[in-house]
């Protein structure tokens, strides 16, 4: 069975991380025992497995400091200081104390890590709290862990819990095309193709009221393939004409994590032409699967490799679209079918300044192999500024096969067949005239992002808080939340009446 996995989590990985011998190396000394003791990073995959079967999430900054340190050292040495009183994840314009703060940090630095200002590498955010600094000492991370008005101390370049190096690019990445069942589709005008899961949610029906026109789109993800006519310069064709379509590119492509080489708007994973696909490709006489909002306009940002945002380059992109998107005044929703197991702090930051914007926030709950559904919703569907979407199939509430579940969810999508898990929902190919088939948390996201477009494109007036109302009440539970699968389908037909 092909499938388009969000997050593959390695069930071996995690629980051999947990065993008691590997988390006595860290809980059973003191600090002043093992400071200077640098940790394997099977040590340190110990200390995440635990935090995360404990608390659901990883707190750097309460970590010891040779965990910590340990971690940067084997990321790159790349350490992210987030700055600022609590909660204060962004400054458009740097107030004194601010740049006071930052100032003290940058000395804590230069003090502890004996090289001069100009010879240290680092990144300053002009809108985001926070730098990224070149660390390679104990007594540096020991040091900020007593400033004050530090937020968090993150590892940003450790890579090494969840994937290995011959699959860095592995995870929901897939550009073959597929032949689609006959029974996963039918044909409207112009020929058109309508995938079989939109009539769950009375998609095709809402259209006679709204199809997205005047509303933009934002999609974070893995690009979009230039291979793929339907989402470049025949994006305007058909049904679907007098809208827009802009490609950029955030993820940096380079050996050092201080590269400013962006590596452009093209896709070269597959996952992100799905979910442009799902949510605004056009209605035309292409015999084509159509988008939700299939006149909506589009802005795409390749702000990631693939869908897991495990290293630095990948984080750092993310951030930067989310800040960029946060500033495009046309964009109304942001869909981000990516994410990771923990909190990321710049990406946390970057969501609470987009969410400032006014932006609806859309973020897949997660999708892994079936054998690890003990894992909730995942980062950063799991903040309250973000709108948690994941999949099930169409014999009631059963989750999809790779899908997560849990109380952050606030709707749910059907996309696939129970008595063939395979037949999942029809999208463009990577090429011209090729389909394929999306699955997982991913593409119920792109399929919400796109019925929201129809209900802002029908109450075009409306802020961020009454779309989400009617969403809301358009879901199957409302005004109840089922404590897995929130408001449940959203009725697309209801939603925009």
């Amino acid at each position: 069975m092909k499938k388009t996995p969000f997050i593959i989590i390695c069930l071996f990985l995690i629980f051999s991380c947990t065993k008691e011998e590997s988390n006595d190396i860290i809980t059973s000394e003191t600090e002043e025992q093992t400071e200077e003791k640098l940790l394997s990073i099977k040590e340190v995959n110990a200390y995440i497995a635990k935090e995360l079967k404990t608390h659901g999430d990883v707190n750097w900054t309460e970590a010891p400091a040779h965990v910590l340190w340990s971690a940067v050292f084997h990321g790159d040495k790349v350490l992210s200081v987030g700055y600022g009183e609590e909660g204060q994840s962004f400054s458009e314009v740097k107030s004194p104390a601010l740049n006071q703060i930052k100032k003290d940090i940058y000395n804590v630095i230069y003090q502890h890590e004996g090289v001069e200002k100009s010879q240290l590498k680092m990144h300053e955010d002009k809108i985001l709290n926070v730098i990224d600094v070149k660390v390679t000492s104990l007594e540096t991370i020991v040091a900020l862990k007593k400033e004050d008005h530090i937020r968090y101390l993150e590892p940003i370049g450790y890579a090494s819990y969840l994937k290995q190096e011959t699959q860095k690019s592995s995870f929901g990445c897939r550009k073959d095309n597929e032949t689609i069942n006959s029974n996963d589709y039918r044909v409207i005008t112009p020929a058109a193709w309508v995938p079989w899961s939109y009539d769950k949610h009375n998609i095709s029906q809402a259209w006679n009221h709204s199809t997205g026109a005047g509303i933009t789109v934002g999609v974070i993800d893995t690009g979009i393939s230039p291979n793929q006519n339907l989402l470049g310069s025949g994006f305007n064709d058909g049904a679907s004409s007098g809208r827009t379509i802009s490609k950029y590119g955030t993820f940096i492509d380079g050996a050092f994590w201080w590269s400013t080489n962006v590596d452009g708007p093209n896709d070269k994973c597959g996952h992100g032409t799905s979910m442009a696909s799902a949510i605004a490709s056009p209605r035309n006489s292409s015999n084509m699967p159509v988008g939700v909002a299939y006149n909506c306009n589009l802005v795409s940002y390749r702000g990631t490799e693939d869908v897991l945002l495990n290293d630095y380059h990948e984080r750092k992109g993310v951030s930067d679209a989310l800040t960029a998107l946060g500033n495009k005044s046309d964009v109304k929703i942001i869909s981000m079918s990516i994410g990771y197991p923990w909190s990321i702090g710049n990406v946390k930051d970057a969501v609470r300044y987009a969410y400032s914007k006014g932006k609806l926030i859309i973020a897949a709950g997660g999708t892994s192999t079936s054998f690890t559904n003990w894992f909730g919703v995942i980062f950063p569907a799991n903040m309250s500024e973000t709108v948690a979407v994941t999949g099930i199939k169409d014999n009631g509430y059963n989750r999809c096969d790779v899908c997560h579940d849990g109380n952050e969810i606030d709707f749910t999508i059907v996309m696939q067949r129970a008595a063939n898990t395979s037949r999942t929902i029809p999208v463009l190919g990577f090429n011209n005239g090729t389909r394929k088939y999306s699955s997982g948390s991913s593409i119920a996201t792109a399929a919400t992002a796109g019925i929201a477009a129809l209900v802002w494109a029908r109450n075009p007036g409306m802020t961020r808080a009454q779309v989400l109302t009617k969403l809301k009440k358009a879901g199957e539970f409302y005004p109840n939340k089922n404590g897995d699968f929130g408001y449940g389908n959203i009725d697309a037909l209801k939603a925009v009446q």
